[in-house]
């Protein structure tokens, strides 16, 4: 990276830090995937709930794997439930965990967190119930403001978690996001957390490396 695009992501990240604080949000940068993971693992103490949300992210920090053997209880509806009658059981039981872990689809330079979501558990998990979430977060899902956080993720990451998740959606044969009727929708929650959530304390971390879609 040259040198001056290094100072400007500098200055978008910190304005982004900034914003997220007088949001009220915790709020903090790591320069990359290990610090990220390191930052994670020391804020959940053994014996607590972990849940999580559907996350690349997650994954590619492995945070999925490295909690499956912490001395937690640790709730992961993906990978854990057999059918969806156990997945739905396992949605409810991450919204009663002591800690929830999960991204977000993308973060403005004015502080806000944009998600989209098929269900709502993830969403709905980071702003009531658990009573603390972590947000994990690439700089790459920073943006200007929340019209250009839409943009994102229907011109970049719907369609990409769509084909990832194997939907039968017209943007999985398209590459493009359209208002579809498909029963496999996954754009049907949209979601903006503009402050911190009343009675969830929300750290998010950014992370100086290109995570998740």
């Amino acid at each position: 990276m040259e040198q001056w695009e290094q100072w400007f992501k500098e200055k978008q990240i910190q304005r982004t830090i900034h914003a997220l604080k007088k949001n009220r949000f915790e709020a903090l940068f790591v320069p990359d995937a290990k610090a990220a993971f390191e930052e994670v693992m020391k804020r959940i103490p053994d014996g607590v709930t972990v849940g999580i949300g559907g996350s690349v992210t997650l994954v590619q920090l492995g945070l999925t794997e490295a909690l499956s053997k912490r001395k937690i209880q640790f709730i992961w509806p993906q990978q854990q439930a057999k059918n969806d009658e156990e997945r739905l059981d396992l949605f409810r039981k991450s919204f009663a965990s002591d800690i929830f872990i999960t991204s977000t689809n993308a973060v403005t330079e004015s502080g806000k967190l944009f998600n989209v979501d098929a269900t709502g558990n993830r969403v709905g998990a980071m702003f009531i119930g658990p009573p603390k979430t972590i947000v994990v977060c690439g700089v790459n899902k920073i943006v200007k403001d929340l019209d250009s956080a839409e943009k994102r993720v229907r011109e970049w990451t719907a369609p990409q978690n769509a084909k990832r998740l194997g939907k039968k959606t017209p943007c999985v044969e398209t590459g493009i996001c359209e208002d579809c009727h498909s029963p496999d929708r996954i754009c049907n929650i949209y979601v903006t957390l503009a402050k911190k959530p009343a009675r969830t304390d929300v750290v998010v971390i950014l992370v100086g490396e290109h995570l998740g879609i």
